[in-house]
């Protein structure tokens, strides 16, 4: 089947989030769906979790209903899988009801998975791994759609890669980026869990650890655990070296990271003077991202 996301995207999220009143006042048909029919997008990437903008959500379901339907499509198996809702579906629950509007939509599973996505990415607070296993289920939906490099249908505008149009959709700063949180998929659970509690960054787990062997990555916890230690850069680097030339042991990895070292030259940058070139709502970690980036771009220059 021919896709049409292209149509979907188009419309845009004020679109693709309306009241129930405005997505019937535009021909499409609102329906109240028994929660016990609605069903989780399969892999869905993005976790509901019952904190206090969970409960912020159930009071004003309570108060006032679900104002803003979901977007599902029919199931094969039988009830409709949630496109966009997932949170609103849960807060249903807990606010006590059984039922919630949607408007049911027929898609294909790229334009499904590109719509899933993209409306989870207008949430504040989305963890690493979160990011890195959605920007990898688009990246596969839009090579599925059979897009071809010029993302863009505008004769004036540059053309984008599929990774440098999910960078944009995304708002973050460049492909790269997006490279990067996909490569956070391949790492081990205890390591990825480390990229969320902020322990380690998501350049440095992409960069140096990503392309070791799940073997390797085992190991390298394992020491981590029994050293009680995080690894520097410096330290991974040396580890992929090893990895690279078939050399990497458990032992090899304990030497490394038990190996002392210099004193190390820090540079402090306030937190004021940082927020004076980052929106207010960056976190420590993605300014980090975006320095490391431009440190990188400078150091090839100076090459």
């Amino acid at each position: 089947m021919k896709s049409s996301a292209s149509k979907i995207q188009l419309a845009g999220f004020d679109d693709l989030f309306q009241t129930s009143s405005e997505a019937e006042a535009n021909g499409e048909q609102v329906r109240e769906v028994p929660l016990t029919e609605l069903f989780p997008f399969k892999d869905h990437p993005f976790q509901v979790r019952d904190d206090e903008a969970m409960q912020k959500t159930v009071a004003s379901i309570a108060r006032s209903g679900v104002l803003s339907p979901g977007i599902v499509r029919p199931r094969k198996e039988g009830g409709y899988e949630i496109i966009a809702g997932h949170r609103r579906k849960r807060g249903s629950e807990l606010a006590g009801k059984t039922t919630m509007p949607v408007l049911i939509r027929t898609m294909d599973d790229d334009e499904a998975t590109i719509i899933m996505v993209d409306s989870n990415l207008q949430r504040e607070k989305i963890l690493p791994s979160e990011k890195a296993f959605a920007y990898k289920m688009k990246l596969e939906a839009l090579k599925h759609q059979g897009k071809r490099r010029d993302l863009t249908s505008e004769p004036a505008v540059p053309k984008l890669t599929a990774r440098e149009k999910i960078a944009q959709d995304a708002g973050e700063n460049c492909g790269l980026t997006v490279t990067r949180y996909i490569a956070l998929t391949r790492l081990i659970p205890p390591l990825l869990a480390l990229v969320d509690e902020d322990k380690l960054a998501v350049s440095t787990a992409a960069d140096y650890i990503s392309d070791l062997a799940k073997q390797e990555q085992t190991d390298l916890v394992s020491v981590m655990d029994k050293l009680n230690v995080i690894p520097g850069r410096g330290q991974l680097a040396k580890i992929k070296q090893h990895s690279k030339d078939d050399t990497l042991t458990a032992t090899v990895i304990e030497g490394l990271l038990s190996a002392e070292h210099p004193t190390a030259v820090q540079v402090v940058l306030k937190q004021a003077r940082l927020h004076q070139y980052f929106p207010p709502s960056y976190t420590s970690q993605q300014m980090e991202e975006v320095i490391v980036s431009l440190l990188e771009a400078w150091s090839v220059q100076q090459k």
